[in-house]
């Protein structure tokens, strides 16, 4: 059978792919060799994408307050699997970094009678609006009682986006893949507005109880996968059985947390589409951002499967307090001090990201009369060697260098993606052997660093996800730097 059958049968299916091979899979940083990788965002480009085919597309802002360390985001998930179900869904996280023992709500609802007009998402009790002038964003839900949310994001630098076109593309023909990849940022912004959520109160009697649960998340996937499927978590109902039987009143204390427009919190902004099966897209993930006062760092990095040629795809940019500093794609993710836990993955405590870049002011002509050209560029053996040396050979004062370094101990929670997907895509999903994705996220309030060209230690906070999907092949600190 030829190999786009395979893969067209395989994006529908679920089954598992056969290898590739690296002519397989286009690189969004492939197309960008020899030129300024940064291109300024246009509100367009934050335009919903949301085609008839198998995909899952998102709008993701992440908050962080520098002072009182707390850390959340609010996504819309919307979702297409086949062409034939289509779903939306509104996740919520707000978390005390500082007291995470104090604050960390999580909910999960889905969205009704929801529609797309452009770069704005509407449903019952949701809005997500971009302003005409594409300089904020205004989001507000009612959708679930425990987390009320009506947030302002503002622009602080421009966005960002690898390229004229920032998508990576599936399949042996570039202009009619089978599947993609594709993200624009904006780095740094500013948030203010009000989150009201209803904290569950445990009894004084339950406190040592509970916090023991805290202790082992071992269970945590399968009470998710029960409240996903039964429409309600116990949360949104009010109220729990317990296994005699009868029914326990839950007791909740109402909070706002407030961000004020003079003194908001630092946010950074993503959309995301991935248009093809989760597993067939990547087999890990590592998602970061660093905030301080005056800089921001963000990386957006995945893993292909094997069947890809474990291809590194890697989106990073540094930014100062107004401007885009370098949009990145020569990124070097370290998991240190790993080991396995109990789901079986070998996951970090400590991480460090080296980001090596050009100066956003240099240009495409620039590069060109530097490197030589594309296809002697092209003429190397490996991409990440290629990508070296096109670094060696650009100008010392036109480098950005930046490397971030933080601790992985601080664990918001262990998310069983299975337990958290609609049961539709779950059954398709867990047909496929080996497929176990978990997301693990970090929020550090203050023993992050970021340094940029050999200067100082700047400390600020740092969010991480580190995600493993597929064990498609062994996944090792290695397997992100396999070419």
């Amino acid at each position: 059978m030829l190999k786009w059958i395979k893969g067209g049968i395989s994006a529908v299916t679920g089954m598992a792919e056969p290898e590739y091979g690296k002519d397989y899979i286009h690189s969004v940083a492939d197309r960008v060799k020899n030129k300024q990788p940064y291109r300024e965002t246009s509100r367009e480009d934050f335009f919903w994408q949301a085609p008839d085919h198998t995909n899952v597309e998102s709008v993701i802002f992440y908050f962080s307050d520098l002072k009182t360390g707390i850390f959340g985001f609010a996504q819309v998930i919307h979702s297409n699997i086949i062409g034939l179900h289509t779903a939306s869904q509104f996740t919520f996280r707000i978390f005390d970094s500082k007291n995470p023992e104090d604050l960390n709500i999580w909910t999960s609802t889905k969205l009704e009678n929801f529609y797309i007009e452009g770069p704005n998402f509407y449903a019952d009790n949701l809005s997500v609006e971009l302003s005409e002038d594409g300089e904020s964003y205004h989001i507000q839900s009612s959708v679930c009682d425990l987390s009320v949310v009506d947030l302002h994001i503002r622009r602080l630098t421009p966005g960002a986006k690898i390229g004229d076109d920032p998508a990576t593309y599936y399949g042996n023909n570039i202009d009619e893949p089978w599947g993609s990849m594709r993200h624009v940022f904006w780095p740094r912004n500013a948030c203010h507005g009000t989150i009201k959520v209803k904290k569950e109160v445990i009894p004084e009697s339950d406190e040592e109880e509970s916090s023991a649960d805290e202790d082992d998340n071992d269970d945590e996937g399968e009470e998710e996968e029960e409240e996903e499927e039964s429409g309600d978590s116990e949360e949104e109902s009010g109220s729990e059985e317990e296994s005699d039987g009868e029914e326990v009143e839950i007791t909740y204390e109402d909070r706002t947390i407030t961000f004020k427009e003079e003194d908001p919190a630092i946010s950074t902004f993503i959309m995301a589409f991935q248009g093809m099966k989760p597993h067939h897209a990547a087999k890990a993930w590592n998602f970061m951002f660093f905030h301080s006062e005056k800089y921001s760092a963000v990386l957006m990095e995945f893993t292909t499967p094997k069947s890809y040629a474990n291809t590194k795809i890697s989106a990073g940019i540094i930014t100062d307090d107004k401007e885009v500093l370098a949009m990145t794609t020569n990124n070097n993710v370290e998991h240190l001090n790993s080991e396995i836990d109990s789901v079986g993955w070998k996951v970090p405590k400590d991480i460090k990201i080296t980001f090596k870049g050009i100066n956003t002011k240099v240009k495409d002509e620039q590069l060109k009369s530097e490197n030589g050209t594309e296809q002697d560029l092209q003429a190397g053996d490996e991409k990440e060697e290629e990508e070296e040396e096109e670094y060696k050979n650009v100008a010392e004062e036109d480098k950005i260098c930046a490397v971030v370094e933080g601790p992985l101990d601080n664990l918001v929670e262990r998310i069983d993606v299975m337990g958290e997907i609609p049961s539709f895509v779950k059954n398709i999903v867990s047909g496929v052997a080996g497929t176990k994705p978990f997301i693990y996220q970090y929020a550090d309030p203050k023993s992050s660093t970021l340094q940029i060209n050999g200067g100082e230690k700047i400390h600020g906070v740092a969010w991480t996800e580190v995600t493993f999907i597929s064990e498609s092949d062994v996944i090792s600190e290695e397997s992100y730097n396999e070419a």
